[in-house]
Formats: C-alpha cells, sequence, structure tokens
C-alpha cells in the first residue's frame, strides 16, 4: 500500500469541489487521458467515471466507481484499467487552517498488480501519486 500526502492551498470544500468535478479527473490523475462519461450523481456511492487510461493509439476504456463517499472529508475509489486489473484507492481530506492537508492511499486489490511485490508496487505507486497531488494542487490552488 503506497501513501503520499501533499499541503495544498485550498480549503477542504475547495478541494471537494475539485474532486466532485468528474471532467476534471484526466487533468489530475496520472495515467488518466480522458473522459468519456460522467455520471449524473458523481460522487455519490455506485457512482462511476467513464474514462480511458493510456496514451493514443494504445488506450484502454474503463471506469472508476464510488465505494464511500463522505462529502469534504474522503473519497473510496475503486479504480479499474482491465487487463491491467483494479485498484482502491482512499482520498482523505483533513483541514489544516485555511489549507487542506489531502492524502491518497492506494493498493491493487485485483488484476496481475497484485503479483507485483509490495515494495516494488508501492515504490512505483508512491512516485505517481506524488505527480497526481501535484496536478491536484495546480486544479484546486488555481480555481480559488
Amino acid at each position: 500500500m503506497a501513501e503520499n500526502t501533499r499541503r495544498m492551498h485550498a480549503t477542504p470544500e475547495q478541494m471537494w469541489e475539485t474532486l466532485s468535478d468528474g471532467w476534471l479527473f484526466p487533468v489530475w490523475v496520472v495515467g488518466a487521458s480522458r473522459m468519456r462519461e460522467v455520471d449524473d450523481d458523481w460522487p455519490a456511492a455506485g457512482s462511476r467515471l467513464h474514462h480511458s487510461v493510456g496514451v493514443w493509439p494504445a488506450l484502454i476504456n474503463d471506469y472508476t466507481e464510488v465505494v464511500e463517499c463522505r462529502a469534504h472529508h474522503s473519497l473510496t475509489l475503486r479504480a479499474r484499467a482491465w487487463p491491467m486489473g483494479e485498484a482502491r484507492v482512499v482520498i482523505s481530506l483533513s483541514p489544516v487552517g485555511a489549507e487542506t492537508e489531502v492524502s491518497i492511499v492506494e493498493d491493487p486489490v485485483s488484476g496481475p498488480g497484485v503479483l507485483v511485490p509490495r515494495p516494488a508496487r508501492s515504490l512505483g505507486l508512491k512516485w505517481r501519486n506524488t505527480e497526481t497531488l501535484r496536478r491536484l494542487a495546480f486544479v484546486a490552488e488555481g480555481r480559488r
């Protein structure tokens, strides 16, 4: 399991506004290439983002589903990119004055990713989610 944390110059409400806009998903999530559809009730539990992963022409169409939603606090996702597999992703928001500490905890739950030794997959996910949080900060702080 890989965990990354970053303090962002935005309130939890501003961060939540960014996370609640499913069309922004490929802007801040490393690996997501484009959005194909966003369920009307995103980010309610059970709602989905229909995205593509990869680089053209080798794109994989799949979806990410909300497992649990606690508005302004956390979002638990099941991110799919078959045949690579699925991952559980928990994004948590903690207020720190007028700023927000955002953490992402991610680990594969099915598919070939679970066969990769934990230290190796954690290193890759840590690198990826460092950039993901950097991009999320650019988007959320820029919308203030």
